[in-house]
């Protein structure tokens, strides 16, 4: 069987520098977009290394579906709870009784997630790379 893992991986370290980007140029709703993006496809990749299927977007439910060698510590699966908060209300008006997501998310918001996705990349790579 044919694995993408290393395509998945590159895209999620891609989606991490877009998330990084996003927060220089103060646009905190899509940075925090693009670290779940980049969490989320991380923990594909490595269900892509591991041979299995891995659907939905809950960062939090793939990491909790690992196999129990593999699994991560709680506060990982923590890290991720927070990550999948910013699939929906990042990016749609309708999440919020009024206003638009950029009226809502912060610079220490975009930056504590930022670091959360990279220690889901950092913990899905060094699984890869076993």
């Amino acid at each position: 069987m044919v694995t993408r893992d290393e395509d998945w991986l590159r895209q999620a370290k891609s989606d991490l520098e877009h998330a990084r980007h996003a927060l220089e140029d103060e646009d905190y709703e899509w940075s925090c977009f693009a670290a779940q993006q980049a969490a989320e496809k991380a923990v594909k990749a490595l269900y892509q290394k591991l041979g299995a299927d891995a659907w939905g977007h809950s960062v939090s439910t793939l990491l909790s579906n690992l196999p129990a060698e593999i699994y991560p510590e709680d506060v990982l699966i923590d890290k991720a709870k927070e990550l999948d908060g910013h699939y929906i209300p990042s990016r749609y008006p309708n999440s919020y009784p009024s206003g638009a997501p950029l009226d809502f998310y912060t610079r220490a918001e975009s930056e504590r997630v930022i670091g959360y996705a990279a220690e889901i990349i950092a913990f899905c790579e060094d699984k890869i790379l076993r």
